[in-house]
């Protein structure tokens, strides 16, 4: 099934009224700048793609005429490599590199690797605490551990996600495992009830963001979005003052901290009001192609 959005996503204040695109540089101001590139981080799902899987072609359009324009385009997603791999290829991006698994795993553009790019990288844990405290809150939660390789492990019941390269096993089959990321879903919660479940889990030493539905992601302590994308920046050389990164979920919210700290963190009109709230900027939805109306105020 093919969305067609609106051509018209326009920046919206952060109670949501259309409103002009606060921070926007005159015309004079743009062509002085306009050989200095931007370091563009965006999330994928909710940001650059639909729920189904599809992109609008506005928004592609956008990313590819931002690239065109000299800024530095990347993705900084939740997503394993496997499930980023496709995007990239579907908007034709080649950044030099990649933030994966919230944070977890940086990949290298790698001309001489499958796949173009290789593990620059990677973070892990021993995620065998957390998972029998979370069970022992959850017990019919499904779980799924990614390994440092890509491959995965999940349990039962593990229906909702992409499992190609992975393995369906005992929830003790999880444990003692070195992993980049931890899922754990449960269905049959709503998602307040779910938050409050989470709550008096007293997770420790790890980083964690809850999705749009019951499902926790799980990172290695003090690894998030924001971390990897600090080391990519170092490593580019790009000025702290000319970053922009957008996305939707409550994962990107220390990335909107690193970001709006002295350039620009964006959200998407439909992201939750404690999202909107964390970042400097509020354009339209993901419906309304918001993520296009951003990229075209880069000069």
């Amino acid at each position: 099934m093919s969305i067609e959005s609106s051509p018209g996503g326009r920046a919206v204040d952060r109670v949501g009224a259309p409103a002009p695109y606060r921070d926007l540089a005159s015309a004079s101001e743009r062509i002085e700048t306009a050989a200095e590139p931007w370091f563009v981080a965006l999330d994928v799902d909710g940001t650059i793609m639909h729920e189904d899987g599809t992109i609008d072609d506005l928004v592609a359009d956008a990313v590819a005429a931002a690239e065109d324009r000299g800024h530095l385009v990347t993705l900084a997603t939740g997503r394993s490599w496997a499930t980023t791999r496709p995007v990239l290829e579907q908007l034709g991006l080649t950044p030099e590199y990649v933030v994966c698994a919230n944070g977890a795993i940086t990949m290298r553009r790698d001309d001489t690797a499958e796949g173009g790019y290789s593990r620059e990288h990677v973070e892990t844990f021993d995620p065998t605490a957390v998972l029998e405290r979370i069970r022992a809150f959850l017990p019919s939660g499904k779980f799924m551990v990614e390994l440092a390789d890509g491959f995965r492990l999940y349990t039962r019941g593990m229906t909702e996600w992409n499992l190609d390269n992975a393995r369906e096993v005992e929830f003790e089959g999880l444990l003692d495992q070195r992993a980049t990321r931890v899922v754990v879903t449960s269905l049959e919660h709503g998602l307040d009830e779910f938050f409050e479940i989470v709550d008096q889990m007293g997770l420790h030493h790890v980083s964690y963001a809850i999705g749009w539905t019951a499902w926790l992601d799980i990172a290695p302590d003090g690894v998030n979005k924001a971390t990897a994308l600090e080391r990519v920046r170092g490593w580019l050389g790009a000025d702290a003052a000319r970053v922009l990164a957008v996305g939707d979920g409550r994962n990107d919210l220390e990335m909107f901290a690193w970001a709006g700290a002295a350039g620009r963190s964006v959200a998407m009109g439909q992201a939750p009001d404690e999202v909107r709230a964390a970042a400097r900027e509020v354009t339209g939805a993901v419906d309304e192609a918001g993520l296009a109306a951003t990229l075209d105020t880069l000069p």
